[in-house]
């Protein structure tokens, strides 16, 4: 999966990531506003990497967690869900606007090849990922899609409701769908 080759989401594996990764955001996602060790405890099993000083707005989900990195000092505000079927690095100083999606998984688009049956016809989907990467000091507006395989480079702000299909270089104001660079900043 994290080579970005084929693979059986339902792979007893990555099931069992799965459902650790849910009871903990179950957990997050409940627990009272004060409980602010018990939410960076959470946080420190459920991701990667956490650094210090990042804040995680609730409710946040994920499908696995463990291969979402987050930089210090970066707010992820209320809502945003991170499909880390491969992996996600955030770096620091990092702004991601409420109900962002970024994405890593993506399927074959003609149905032929994106569904198969096997031998119990049992029907399993093709799946295949590529990692995103957001660099230090960016800002994504909200309600914003970042598509498997972008990079976002440092210092970059994105305007709210941009879908992000390819990399956007550093220091720039780029929005829209598909998003594009509009400005150096």
């Amino acid at each position: 999966m994290l080579l970005g080759q084929c693979y059986n989401s339902r792979d007893p594996e990555l099931i069992k990531a799965y459902h650790k990764a849910r009871g903990l955001m179950q957990k997050y996602n409940s627990i009272d506003s004060t409980a602010l060790e018990q939410k960076e405890q959470i946080l420190s099993e459920l991701l990667e990497l956490k650094g210090d000083g990042v804040w995680v707005e609730p409710p946040f989900y994920c499908d696995y967690g463990e291969h979402i990195s987050i930089g210090e000092n970066t707010f992820v505000n209320a809502n945003c869900f991170f499909l880390d079927n491969n992996t996600i690095t955030i770096g620091k100083n990092g702004l991601i606007g409420p109900y962002v999606q970024i994405y890593t998984a993506s399927h074959p688009l003609k149905a032929t090849e994106r569904i198969i049956h096997d031998e119990k016809q049992e029907t399993r989907y093709v799946t295949q990922t590529l990692p995103v990467t957001i660099g230090d000091n960016v800002w994504i507006g909200g309600n914003t899609v970042v598509m498997p395989g972008v990079v976002i480079g440092d210092n970059v702000t994105i305007g709210a409701g941009s879908v992000v299909t390819n990399d956007i270089p550093a220091s720039v104001l780029a929005f829209g769908n598909p998003c594009k660079v509009h400005r150096k900043l």
